[in-house]
């Protein structure tokens, strides 16, 4: 396996051409956008190569069994860890899978944008239209397992099957790129915590069992008897306005556990969309509990943790 330092040290740029000659008459590439590596079984994996840190992996410090890495400029977990899980299962699959590498997810999903758009111009391979699932490996810990938009409960069992466990998220590319695809997509942990602060960190074994899995994921989707996953947009309840002027975010239903959660009802508007991005981070079981203990401000005081400036430029 190549090593994950391998790919915590360069820009973005440096990494974008490291790829490109790395996949040269593989790949279709668009400068400052995406790389997209042409594969043989129907699924495709996805992986972003920025992340939130302003200057580049100079220094990286490594427990004494070298299984856990920081760095003082912020590690990069998120997401080289993903770029890194794609470029290894590629190498370990006997039927290579698709690859795609995204620019500029950390402001707005880009380099996703710009493909989407491409597809939508028909001006990307057709076989595209081929594909059974997309996997995307960008989300922290080593269990999650994030669906945003799609809620396919066929897709939903398969990956539960291979040990992961549904959590929430607010936004990742595939958030773009599955529905334009039509086809179901999930989020998996790729083995950082602590993401977007100078305290984050990677678990070399989880990330790569996370690998394990998906070699196991692409073989199984190579075969010919395997099911196509199709997007099935899922359905919000409405958020309703109060006279109190909060938010009542109703019920949402985590169809994995097949029972109601709810989120705080009362909380209060200038919150809500620090919760929102919140939730790509924690569970909503986690932000709950933080509430019911500190009080709603204590949204404010994580959000300050996690990205390092307040939601809108807030007081």
């Amino acid at each position: 396996m190549k090593p994950i330092e391998d790919f915590l040290q360069p820009t973005q740029k440096e990494l974008f051409g490291m790829l490109r000659k790395m996949f040269k008459g593989k790949s279709i590439c668009r400068k400052n956008s995406f790389v997209l590596v042409q594969g043989e079984a129907p699924i495709m994996l996805l992986a972003h190569l920025d992340t939130v840190h302003e200057k580049p992996v100079k220094h990286i410090c490594k427990t004494a069994d070298g299984n856990i890495l920081m760095s003082p400029q912020g590690i990069g977990g998120d997401d080289r860890c993903g770029v890194y899980a794609l470029v290894n299962v590629y190498e370990q699959a006997d039927k290579k899978p698709w690859l795609l590498f995204t620019c500029d997810e950390e402001i707005g999903g880009r380099g996703a944008e710009a493909f989407c758009r491409l597809h939508q111009k028909g001006k990307l391979p057709k076989d595209l239209n081929t594909l059974k699932l997309l996997v995307e490996i960008d989300r922290r810990g080593s269990k999650d397992a994030v669906y945003y938009d799609c809620d396919n409960k066929d897709f939903e069992a398969y990956i539960t099957g291979k040990g992961f466990q549904t959590e929430f998220g607010s936004f990742s590319d595939i958030s773009y790129v599955a529905p334009e695809l039509g086809v179901a997509a999930v989020n998996l942990s790729s083995g950082y915590y602590n993401a977007h602060t100078q305290h984050e960190f990677i678990n070399r074994k989880q990330i790569n069992a996370v690998i394990e899995k998906v070699v196991e994921i692409v073989a199984e989707a190579a075969l010919p008897d395997f099911p196509k996953y199709e997007y099935v947009k899922r359905v919000h309840q409405p958020l309703v306005r109060r006279d109190y002027g909060y938010l009542d975010w109703g019920l949402l239903k985590n169809d994995a556990a097949d029972d109601w959660g709810t989120v705080p009802p009362h909380l209060p508007v200038k919150y809500q969309q620090m919760y929102d991005e919140l939730l790509d981070l924690y569970a909503p079981e986690e932000l709950e509990s933080f509430c019911e203990e500190y009080g709603n401000e204590i949204i404010e005081e994580i959000y300050r943790a996690e990205y390092g400036f307040m939601y809108g430029g807030g007081e």
